[in-house]
């Protein structure tokens, strides 16, 4: 921000989006009242050390880096501002004295100050208490995208011209005739959907998007400073790394080379015949995930991307706003833009296919690279993707693990080969040589998530993470504890739907007599959480009727999340 900028902001007062504080000390007290307000608002800028008429108090110079320390702390704290948003305020010397700059953007969440949501209005700040108005707030927001921020400053002189020209070379191999090969520049950013009017202010100009895929990397910098991706191997020094390649402030186009060079320099090819051709698995599934990352993120979000090579898998973490909580599954992807702009470059660019196509190609080409895995997608408010490069399964210890849950059922028997074969999780994987400590694990794991599956039963699990509470137990009594009657029949039903069964083979196979009162109980919940599913969806009283296991079903039985 220029000294003109800050004249400018002096001369016309505080309303909606600017605000004065006095700040010669020490901070204001209301001061994250209206970081909080902006945020849940239509975002503004903070004065430190100017009074409400406008005039000069200044921040005292032996407190200035201290108080500007404060703010980035206290802004990153989720118990002072939840969720936290990092800001990193800027000073200026005008007139002689020091002032604290503090620009603060709209955010994609809704914010609290203290535990209370604060909104803006030209009289100032206020409290939401009402749980109508905060609906109001958040649903917004569910409706923004951060990427099509008109940025006022922004000017096409802050752009790379090679940049265009990358962007045009990738785009004329996949479609020499494309049109947008015909633009000029500015043309094309304003096609492109880049430049645009904001019909509700009437504000013209570049977007966010615009300068995260063509921007200098110093303007990339000082608008989003937190702005990282840390790509990170994690096989022999697993507490910090073997190589990383830490990508701040680059452009899009740039950051995506990055990653893919990083992919090639640490994982193996491996090719797949598709169509008469030998095709690059490697390329495929992580040109799809290293695609997600960016074209998916909430680049409003202070929180780096991770992407960490393990020893048997691929891990992403990226800030996110979420369209739903929990697992994708691959056949019930609902294709949700996070960045349309970004996102539809990416396609002219061939770097994307179309809008859902990284969780169906990636669930289609890993069981070639590594046999047998299952990708997990996992979207909250940071987007879990992992990618398995070794599957641990239950292997041998299957056969006692199925008699511990099915004691007595020989029919069970016949879901053995599948059983032996389930991909369990890495954490898991590591007490696999030790049976009671793996029914241990997983019977923790399916209680945590039958609090979920079983929100009307009340559960007090304190008890079972305590190791001296089971020691002397034998595995199976551990497994009665572990797994209470209603998890451990939902549990016994995913095990035997492994191979498809009719409600009337699972009830005689499990003991029960009332079949209507078992299926309201136990199967009717399994397949509103997606664990289990019809074999006749469109039929569901057909006589034929039969349940099978979900993908979903599977990364619960293995310890996944869902």
């Amino acid at each position: 921000m220029t000294e003109a900028q800050i004249r400018t902001y002096l001369s016309q007062g505080e309303g909606l989006r600017i605000e004065f504080k006095k700040s010669r000390l020490a901070l204001p007290g209301n001061l994250f009242e209206s970081v909080c307000s902006f945020l849940n608002h239509s975002g503004g800028t903070i004065l430190l050390g100017v009074d409400n008429d406008g005039s000069f108090e200044g921040v005292d110079r032996t407190t200035l880096d201290k108080l500007m320390d404060n703010v980035a702390t206290l802004s990153n704290n989720p118990e002072f501002l939840d969720p936290p948003f990092l800001l990193f305020p800027i000073k200026h010397e005008i007139d002689g004295e020091n002032i604290i700059v503090i620009q603060v953007p709209e955010s994609s969440q809704v914010h609290k100050f203290k535990g209370i949501v604060f909104d803006r209005s030209r009289d100032g700040d206020f409290k939401v208490i009402k749980p109508e108005r905060i609906a109001e707030i958040a649903n917004r927001k569910r409706n923004l995208f951060t990427e099509g921020r008109i940025l006022p400053f922004l000017e096409y002189k802050h752009f790379r011209e090679d940049l265009f020209e990358k962007a045009r070379a990738l785009i004329r191999s996949r479609k020499p005739d494309h049109p947008w090969l015909l633009f000029d520049n500015p043309t094309l950013l304003e096609k492109a959907g880049l430049y645009k009017t904001d019909l509700q202010t009437g504000e013209v100009g570049y977007t966010l998007a615009a300068l995260l895929l063509f921007g200098r990397n110093e303007f990339i910098e000082s608008t989003l400073p937190a702005l990282k991706i840390d790509a990170l191997v994690r096989i022999e020094n697993t507490d910090r790394y073997d190589d990383r390649d830490e990508i701040r402030h680059t452009n899009l186009i740039e950051a995506y080379e990055r990653l893919m060079a990083f992919v090639g320099k640490h994982l193996p090819d491996k090719f797949h015949l598709e169509n008469g051709q030998n095709v690059s698995l490697r390329d495929i599934i992580f040109r799809e995930v290293i695609a997600n990352i960016l074209v998916h993120r909430e680049y409003t979000h202070a929180m780096p991307t991770t992407f960490v090579i393990y020893q048997d898998r691929v891990e992403t973490l990226n800030p996110n706003n979420p369209h739903f909580h929990g697992l994708i599954l691959p056949e019930k992807v609902v294709p949700f833009p996070k960045n349309p702009a970004i996102s539809k470059f990416f396609i002219q660019l061939g770097r994307v296919e179309e809008l859902g196509s990284g969780v169906m190609n990636v669930s289609k080409y890993l069981p070639h690279y590594t046999q047998g895995a299952l990708p997990q997608f996992i979207e909250n408010d940071v987007f879990t993707t992992i990618i398995p490069l070794k599957v641990h399964t239950l292997g041998a210890l299957a056969k006692e693990f199925l008699r511990a849950i099915l004691p007595g059922h020989i029919q069970a028997e016949e879901v053995l080969t599948l059983l032996t074969s389930l991909q369990i999780t890495s954490e898991i994987a590591k007490e696999a040589h030790d049976p009671g400590l793996l029914f241990y694990r997983l019977g923790v794991c399916w209680m945590e998530k039958g609090l979920k599956l079983l929100r009307d039963k009340d559960h007090d699990i304190s008890k079972l993470t305590k190791e001296e509470e089971i020691k002397g137990l034998s595995w199976e009594e551990k497994g009665t504890k572990l797994i209470e009657k209603g998890l451990l029949n939902m549990v016994q039903i995913l095990i035997l739907c492994l191979r498809e069964k009719s409600l009337q083979e699972l009830a005689d196979i499990t003991g029960y007599s009332n079949r209507s009162k078992y299926k309201s109980s136990y199967i009717d919940p399994l397949v509103n959480y997606r664990l289990i599913e019809l074999t006749i969806p469109d039929k569901p009283k057909s006589p034929a009727q039969k349940y099978k296991t979900t993908v979903a079903g599977r990364y619960f039985l293995g310890g996944g999340q869902i």
